[in-house]
């Protein structure tokens, strides 16, 4: 099995009648994923929708980068009234791209979910958290960027999946044109299952100021301290795909600007305050993975979802610290698998050339399945 290949086998632990783990936010019951691009010449943009299971989730944001484009996020604060969400948005387009989240609006309220505010049942008011990364102009048209009726098709394309699906991963949705310091970026997704038969699982938009890949070595970071040994490129193959980004970097007219979004979910029943606590945490997996993380030209912001389908052991107090644990590992692993699964981009009328990691460095290493376990925290690289 492959890195890229997201259908890891039902763990042994698991009863027969299981669904099959994804290494996907999807092994999180109930959570579905969608993506739409921008359609048209010089486009190079899309959104990812995360849509909650019917009846919502419980949700929180830690925003942490110092330039963020976000909508709704105050409503997550556990002082505040909304109780649970619907769907999250992740989109490509700036501020602009916010706009995609009227189309998900849209959308919820035709399906009767949201919050109630009135007698009838159809007066709902969604209320839909987003976060946007910067990728205008990539594709040469600065004006091709997300708006509502791209997210409607990503909510649409989130509806229309079965439980438990994979997701697709690389240059989709949000992460259609992200870029992850010169290397291409895109989307990615990691799930762990806890002892305790809780999962916790990632999903990332890549699109950071930091570099993901180790000079020195060609290794990405997020692979230091993972449960295979990093295995460094040939210093030739190393060499080479050295020279070619820094061809690529000084042909392109204007360096990248950034942010790298993450949604952290679980099956487990927390409150609006364990979710904070656990978007928080989620962004040590941004910091093992991304150097330097969380910049001013960043605006990296990390959402957290509970579905509240398992308990945590309310014996120990501590419970959730695997939890948390879990959610810092998970957002790393989706953050490799987002650059290992990128595709090269030379796209047309200035908008820039962008090297994928795979077709630098050649065919991805083998991966381990899905982690069964947690607790562990990624070593640095070496000195």
């Amino acid at each position: 099995m492959t890195r890229q290949d997201t259908t890891p086998p039902t763990s042994p632990a698991d009863p027969p009648s299981a669904p099959r783990r994804r290494d996907a936010l999807t092994d999180v019951a109930g959570i579905r994923v969608g993506h739409a691009q921008v359609a048209g010449a010089g486009a190079l943009s899309g959104t990812t929708v995360v849509l909650a299971p019917e009846g919502g989730a419980v949700a929180a944001v830690d925003v942490r980068g110092g330039g963020p484009g976000t909508r709704e996020t105050d409503a997550l604060d556990p002082r505040n009234l909304v109780q649970r969400i619907d769907a999250v948005v992740l989109t490509g387009g700036s501020a602009y791209g916010l706009d995609a989240a009227s189309g998900v609006m849209a959308w919820l309220e035709e399906q009767g979910r949201g919050v109630r505010v009135g007698a009838d049942p159809s007066q709902v008011v969604p209320v839909v958290p987003a976060a946007c990364v910067f990728d205008l102009g990539r594709g040469g048209d600065w004006r091709a960027r997300p708006n509502a009726s791209t997210g409607l098709a990503a909510v649409e394309d989130a509806a229309r999946t079965e439980p438990g699906a994979a997701v697709e991963e690389g240059c989709v949705g949000a992460g259609t044109g992200a870029v992850a310091g010169q290397l291409k970026g895109g989307v990615g997704t990691a799930s762990v299952l806890l002892p305790s038969g809780i999962s916790v699982a990632a999903l990332a938009v890549v699109n950071a100021a930091g570099s993901v890949l180790d000079p020195r070595t060609g290794v990405l970071y997020g692979e230091y301290g993972a449960a295979e040994p990093a295995v460094a490129p040939a210093p030739e193959i190393h060499q080479e795909a050295q020279r070619r980004l820094a061809q690529a970097r000084d042909a392109n007219t204007r360096p990248p600007l950034n942010t790298t979004l993450a949604v952290v979910a679980t099956d487990a029943d927390l409150g609006r305050a364990q979710a904070q606590k656990l978007a928080g945490t989620a962004h040590d997996g941004l910091a093992r993975a991304i150097r330097p993380v969380h910049l001013m030209s960043d605006g990296d912001t990390v959402f957290a979802l509970a579905t509240g389908a398992r308990t945590l052991d309310p014996a120990n107090p501590l419970a959730l610290n695997d939890l948390l644990a879990g959610g810092a590992e998970a957002v790393t692993r989706a953050i490799v698998k987002a650059v290992r699964a990128a595709t090269s981009v030379n796209a047309r009328a200035g908008g820039g050339t962008y090297l994928a990691y795979g077709d630098l460095y050649g065919t991805p290493r083998p991966s381990a399945q899905s982690p069964e376990r947690t607790g562990r925290g990624a070593d640095s690289p070496p000195a």
